[in-house]
């Protein structure tokens, strides 16, 4: 298994490859790891909405269910996400189900972030599971990637 250096940049670096290899393969280009407790990389995902025609297939959710294929369980207790962009309402569900220890991300998302921008679904108490998280972390970046990739479009 790949161990990657605890600083959080270089593990978002990571998901930035992924963010850009969805990018050529023309999804939105939001990558994410799962890093396991003592900083293996468990799983990677960039979207695949357009790929598999499957409105669940962000990120998140797709590097989720890989590190729990790889763990052989939905507790993902001690693992943490990094993802280029704030997740929506659905993958901070996701994350609060799974119960993963922290999310790290680097844009915001104004139209539907539900960290930090539209809604602050992880610090609500009426879950059972609290997520941690960072927000920030390479957040110019993360946003160049996603503002040229909509650029191309418009």
């Amino acid at each position: 298994m790949l161990m990657l250096p605890p600083d959080p940049e270089a593990r978002m670096r990571r998901a930035l490859e992924q963010a850009r290899l969805g990018a050529e393969r023309d999804e939105v280009p939001v990558g994410a790891i799962v890093v396991g407790p003592d900083g293996e990389l468990l799983s990677e995902a960039h979207d695949e909405r357009m790929e598999l025609a499957d409105p669940t297939a962000h990120a998140e959710v797709l590097a989720l269910r890989r590190a729990a294929a790889v763990l052989g369980d939905w507790r993902l207790e001690n693992c943490d996400l990094y993802v280029t962009l704030e997740p929506c309402p659905m993958c901070a569900g996701a994350l609060i189900l799974s119960r993963i220890r922290r999310v790290f991300f680097g844009a915001t998302s104004p139209k539907s972030g539900a960290v930090v921008s539209r809604t602050q679904m992880l610090d609500l108490d009426c879950f059972n599971h609290r997520v941690e998280f960072e927000s920030g972390v390479l957040a110019e970046e993360c946003g160049a990637v996603l503002s040229a990739y909509f650029k191309t479009r418009r």
